[in-house]
């Protein structure tokens, strides 16, 4: 969310996903043998917060798919065609739009600290009107 969980002067778990974000707190946890990442945030399902009882669910597949998908995409170059062959068109349509449509959004977030191949600072971004033209 737009100046929500975004916000900050550096964004040290910004270059994971929502599936690694779980797994290192989970990690975390069994590493130190004690809950240092409480219990009920670890198993709390996913939500913006923008209204009452929402989910991300509500709007979007679950993270273990939208991981996936942006993954094979974004970090290892797949073609939409090779993803379409594992996930349903439409789920992939819908996520890769929203990645898009969000551009704006990850151009105002904090700087990321980079422990990935490619991360979703500068080498994965997009000019912001890049779909307008």
């Amino acid at each position: 969310t737009l100046y929500g969980d975004t916000c900050g002067g550096l964004a040290l778990i910004g270059d994971l996903f929502k599936t690694e974000v779980y797994d290192f707190a989970k990690y975390i946890n069994a590493k130190f043998d004690q809950c240092i990442i409480p219990v009920n945030i670890i198993l709390k399902e996913p939500s913006a917060e923008l209204r009452f009882d929402q989910k991300d669910s509500d709007s979007l597949p679950k993270y273990e798919v939208l991981d996936v998908i942006l993954n094979r995409y974004l970090i290892d170059n797949e073609s939409v065609d090779s993803i379409y062959l594992n996930f349903e068109k439409d789920i992939v349509d819908k996520v890769l739009n929203l990645y898009f449509k969000n551009e704006y959004k990850r151009r105002q977030g904090a700087p990321i600290v980079k422990v990935s191949k490619k991360t979703f600072g500068f080498e994965l971004s997009m000019p912001i009107l890049n779909n307008m033209i």
